[in-house]
């Protein structure tokens, strides 16, 4: 069995990276799933309660604004983009596992149409988080555009 080079080390870790986030994505659905019958107003209402947030405040506010506005259909719609972002992140990471042309493409697309946000967010708010977005957003282009073939 041949031991993976740098270049392949790399792409795979970028395709573990990619992989969490599809996972980390499917749970999340999952478990929104699993609530899509529940009561989401009150649900709302017992963390505001429950934490003693102010419910005039600006973020409980948003809040209960969003779980007064929660339908089925919105779930599904939401659920159903969740998949398909999954999907792609999956694809993705198998192809960057594999060494595949169209998984560095797709990779550095799907990268890349991030940035413009993330530097916006990071100019409307500084904050250690926007930078570490932005920062790894910008390292996954890089190992992906060194990872390349030559001839893309």
């Amino acid at each position: 069995m041949n031991k993976p080079n740098l270049k392949q080390s790399s792409l795979r870790s970028v395709a573990l990276f990619e992989g969490a986030k599809g996972l980390l994505v499917l749970l999340t659905t999952l478990a929104l799933f699993r609530y899509i019958h529940a009561d989401w107003q009150a649900m709302a209402d017992k963390i505001v309660r429950h934490f003693h947030l102010d419910p005039t405040g600006k973020y409980p506010h948003i809040l209960l604004t969003m779980a007064a506005n929660i339908t089925q259909p919105k779930i599904l719609a939401l659920g159903a983009g969740a998949i398909a972002y999954v999907a792609i992140r999956f694809a993705e990471a198998y192809g960057l596992w594999h060494n595949r042309r169209w998984a560095i493409i797709l990779g550095i697309v799907s990268s890349g149409i991030y940035l413009p946000f993330e530097i916006n967010e990071l100019i409307a708010r500084q904050s250690l988080l926007s930078m570490l977005i932005l920062t790894l957003n910008i390292v996954v282009i890089i190992v992906l555009w060194l990872g390349r073939p030559k001839k893309l």
